[in-house]
């Protein structure tokens, strides 16, 4: 189990402390004496300890060549037109990656092109829902969810209409959204 010393040194709070602490305490970590973590004692730890605050690097996440952007579950629910519980659903079933530097602390999502193109209004013809995916390939749907992880399957989300929802390429003979018939 790490102590909060370690877990405190790469948390990337807004306002070091105060957030340290809401991490602390959500995690429901106590200090040595028992007690809830509150800003205080984080700011108390960190200068006993020698812990410096959480800077954030110069360098950017994402390459300079790329329209990736590394945001917050709010951001990525604006930008991609989704609430926030289909996201964390879709971190859940690994549809898209994210990271989190330290249990319950915020999650922070890559969004690039190829995240955007599996988000579309219509679903491609002959692509099968969760449902009828797992009835083709005759397999559960939780093993259909672990193909798509491993790209083992090409899957979309459609965010438009009454059908909304996963749709994915059982058979990889079909046409798909970016094929030119």
């Amino acid at each position: 189990m790490k102590t909060p010393s370690r877990s405190l040194a790469g948390s990337p709070p807004a306002t070091t402390t105060a957030r340290s602490a809401q991490i602390l305490a959500k995690q429901r970590r106590r200090t040595g004496t028992g007690l809830p973590w509150t800003q205080a004692r984080v700011q108390s730890l960190r200068a006993s300890r020698g812990i410096a605050a959480y800077r954030r690097p110069a360098e950017t996440v994402v390459p300079d060549d790329d329209d990736a952007v590394v945001v917050t579950i709010s951001e990525a629910e604006r930008q991609l037109g989704v609430s926030k519980f289909t996201l964390y659903r879709w971190l859940r079933d690994g549809f898209i990656t994210g990271e989190q530097l330290t249990p319950s602390a915020p999650w922070r999502i890559r969004i690039d092109q190829a995240l955007r193109d599996r988000i579309v209004p219509q679903a491609p013809a002959a692509w099968l829902d969760l449902e009828g995916a797992a009835r083709a390939l005759g397999v559960a749907r939780q093993t259909v969810l672990h193909k798509v992880q491993r790209g083992e399957l090409a899957a979309v989300h459609v965010n438009r209409g009454q059908r909304k929802g996963l749709r994915i390429q059982v058979f990889p003979d079909q046409a798909g959204l970016l094929d030119n018939p």
